[in-house]
């Protein structure tokens, strides 16, 4: 569904700081659980017209990602535009491989002794396209951890002038 556009036109207004948010206070426990510390940096009232199942499962997946193959702190930020961005301090995806994890059922050689089907980042991909946004990875700060991008911003202007 994600990947065919279809669905566009059904787009409600979405509160992203409450599902954000939402999935913070559900994923914490789990990265406490795993000896990960989860922050979220949220700011309020950001909306915009979307599928929140979609959006829902593709944070749920950056953030699971996170608590799985990242380092001891993972953080959850949500900025106007709307710009979703789930960071960790682990050892990151080598330059080379990062368009290929967003690709259906491409999993990393560190990664196929873990649960996964290689499914998360492609519907990150996919879920970021149908929403008129990009999906970027990029290394964390001072070159340690990654950082992954659920960039909305464009979108919402498409969605606006549609």
């Amino acid at each position: 569904r994600a990947e065919s556009g279809a669905g566009r036109g059904a787009f409600v207004p979405v509160d992203l700081s409450a599902l954000v948010e939402s999935l913070a206070e559900t994923y914490s426990p789990v990265a406490e659980e795993a000896g990960r510390t989860l922050t979220a940096e949220l700011e309020a009232g950001v909306t915009m017209p979307a599928d929140a199942a979609l959006l829902r499962q593709a944070v749920a997946n950056l953030i699971e990602n996170a608590i799985l193959h990242g380092g001891a702190r993972v953080t959850l930020r949500l900025r106007p535009g709307p710009v979703i961005k789930v960071g960790d301090d682990g050892p990151g995806i080598p330059p080379d491989q990062r368009e290929a994890v967003t690709r259906r059922f491409h999993r990393l050689d560190a990664s196929r002794n873990t649960p996964g089907t290689g499914l998360g980042l492609a519907l990150v991909a996919a879920t970021a396209r149908l929403h008129g946004g990009e999906f970027r990875i990029e290394d964390g700060a001072n070159g340690q951890g990654l950082i992954a991008t659920l960039d909305l911003s464009m979108g919402r202007s498409l969605m606006h002038a549609s």
